[in-house]
């Protein structure tokens, strides 16, 4: 879920914040979290940050539903893609129930990664799984693709989820026993590199929601494919001069080395991830 700085929440700060200062303010923020209690994410530019107690505040009178307010103080780092966060308001226990789409997710912000902007292409990729796909989602967090997955498309064979993090596979094992998907969702820990062999030829699809490093993974990716060939998600990150050039090239680079001819289904701008700098993906089509 997005926070929007709203219009109450706008004069609120007013009253906190000089009016020279006010264009600072980001325009959206998330929240992670269910109405029994919602973490807030927000990034403050060091020009206002004497005022972070403030907005912090202003937050939680306007969202009731949030009881902490964390703000992000590194990029992203480490495999895990975590970052570290200062408490502005609130509780120091940053675990939370995030509803998306009528899965339930659960997670600490702090620890994994998660982003509720995706929920849109989480909903996107699911919507192209047909009955009876065995698929392969590399990367696979707490869950979030899975479980969407299974939302729009229950009578799938399995998806096998990879996932690397120690703290996130804990979640997607909960998380698969609280939404019912023990026996359709496969959950593994570990490298990708290292695990995904006991599948290779055996996936109608595989996705890839890694931006930065997917690419490193596509030779895994395409021995993952049925024989006949398969359908792969693959993200990656470009500058907005250029936004699909790179990853279609790859994309037709690893094609040729494996034998498949390739049509590409669609190309999707997904959310910025840094200054001209986005988040994108690539359906493909791999075929004889």
């Amino acid at each position: 879920m997005w926070g929007c700085i709203s219009l109450n929440l706008k004069e609120i700060l007013k009253t906190w914040i000089p009016q020279s200062k006010l264009h600072l303010i980001p325009r959206s923020f998330d929240i992670i979290g269910s109405r029994e209690g919602a973490i807030a994410i927000i990034e403050i530019p060091p020009e206002i940050e004497e005022y972070k107690y403030r907005i912090a505040e202003a937050i939680v009178r306007v969202h009731k539903n949030v009881r902490t307010v964390l703000r992000k103080k590194s990029p992203r780092y480490s495999a895990y893609r975590i970052r570290s966060f200062e408490l502005l308001y609130g509780d120091r226990c940053t675990e939370v129930v995030h509803k998306e789409y009528g899965y339930l997710l659960k997670l600490d912000p702090t620890k994994v990664y998660f982003s509720p902007r995706d929920a849109y292409e989480r909903m996107r990729i699911a919507r192209q799984v047909r009955e009876g796909e065995f698929v392969m989602l590399m990367f696979a967090g707490v869950g979030p693709y899975a479980l969407a997955i299974l939302k729009f498309q229950p009578n799938i064979e399995r998806i096998i989820a990879v996932e690397v993090s120690p703290i996130a596979f804990k979640y997607l094992i909960e998380n698969i026993v609280m939404n019912k998907a023990i026996g359709k969702v496969l959950a593994v820990l570990g490298d990708v590199k290292e695990v995904c062999n006991m599948w290779y030829g055996k996936c109608d699809r595989v996705i890839m929601p890694l931006p930065k490093g997917a690419y490193k993974y596509l030779d895994i990716a395409m021995l993952c494919l049925k024989p006949e060939g398969g359908i792969i998600h693959f993200y990656y990150w470009s500058r907005e001069e250029d936004l699909f050039s790179k990853a279609e090239k790859l994309l037709v680079e690893v094609g040729k080395k494996y034998g498949f001819e390739l049509k590409i289904l669609e190309r999707r701008k997904v959310s910025p991830y840094a200054p001209r700098t986005y988040k994108i993906v690539v359906d493909a089509l791999f075929f004889h």
